[in-house]
């Protein structure tokens, strides 16, 4: 076996919360041949399979049995179109490092995704978005292997079935494929996106793909903790999507209440403002806390677990409900072998 198998893996600092874990087995297939092998022993030895990619988005238990496999395939490359580009990048390329890449090649179209931690591969899991953009907006294929038998695929955006911070991968294909490869779709032609928050008064008249992402990165520097300094996963809640009903009788009492009518009707809040509204922003409790200066994430001040975090979160979202009747719904996965 030409795999470099690690027994037993200490995950704390593969993920960007810090939680402590231990892995039974881990390995970092570098290619697909490596890939392949890797599930072909996991199915032969009738173990547990935990797929890990730059772990912004999970949480981790204290222990993963099994075989932990994390993909460190990183390369990618463009594919001209004329005016257009395909960007071909596998599953283990930093998205952060290739954003700020393509920007800086005059290419337009993820630039406002600049600074959102993680690895290529699980882009697409999440449908990660940020001031107005979403990797739906780009994606134009997902190549992945299903993990029962092995068979390569490649799926459309709408075989995707892209939501607001879901995808298939979350739902129908959890726990059922790996996905290796993204195609995105971007373009030469200047299309600088700047109706989100103050973003257009950061950049000039004539902004360049580049100073859209720079602009960006400034923007959730201010606003964000760094996970290498404070343990976070990002947005631990998403954005609740109310009926307009219930939506208009919280605006009513709530005049100040940020609110975005959605295509079916239906209305989103923002649900760092409902848990700053209950008082909880810079709250703490134990090892876990409300960010101060963003009520949207929780961190992890150290040596907490992931029981204690879910039981940190279930409060804060506890106390949303009380206050305007609203559920708040986690965005990170917990971890759980498939």
């Amino acid at each position: 076996m030409s795999l470099a198998l690690r027994a037993p893996h200490d995950l704390s600092r593969d993920n960007t919360l810090g939680l402590p874990c231990q892995a039974e087995r881990f390995v970092a297939p570098a290619g697909l041949g490596e890939l392949r092998e890797a599930l072909d022993l996991v199915h032969r030895a009738g173990w547990p399979l935990t797929l890990l990619g730059g772990g912004s988005n999970l949480i981790l238990p204290a222990w993963l049995p099994g075989l932990v496999v994390h993909p460190a395939m990183q390369s990618w490359w463009l594919e001209e179109q004329g005016r257009e580009v395909l960007v071909h990048a596998e599953a283990a390329v930093v998205w952060h490092e290739l954003v700020m890449a393509l920007a800086g090649r005059g290419l337009w179209g993820i630039e406002n995704l600049a600074l959102i931690p993680g690895d290529c591969g699980a882009a697409p899991i999440q449908n990660i978005g940020a001031y107005g953009v979403e990797l739906s907006d780009v994606i134009e294929a997902v190549h992945l292997i299903h993990l029962d038998d092995g068979h390569e695929a490649v799926l459309s955006p709408a075989e995707c079935a892209f939501g607001y911070r879901d995808s298939i991968f979350k739902g129908a294909l959890d726990g059922r494929v790996v996905i290796t490869r993204l195609v995105l779709r971007l373009s030469r032609t200047p299309s600088p996106r700047l109706g989100y928050g103050d973003l257009s008064g950061r950049v000039g008249a004539a902004p360049s793909a580049r100073d859209v992402a720079e602009a960006v990165c400034a923007i959730r520097r201010e606003k964000l903790p760094d996970p290498a300094v404070l343990g976070n996963a990002g947005s631990f809640f998403k954005n609740p999507v109310v009926a307009a009903d219930l939506a208009r009788r919280l605006v009513d009492d709530h005049p100040t209440m940020p609110h975005f009518p959605q295509p079916d009707g239906r209305v989103k809040l923002a649900a760092g403002w409902l848990i700053d509204q209950c008082g909880l922003k810079g709250w703490r409790q134990g090892h876990f806390g409300v960010h101060e200066r963003q009520a949207l994430v929780l961190v992890h001040f150290g040596g907490g677990s992931a029981v204690e975090l879910l039981d940190f979160a279930g409060r804060v979202a506890e106390a949303v409900c009380e206050r305007f009747g609203v559920m708040l719904e986690r965005e990170p996965r917990l971890a759980a072998p498939a």
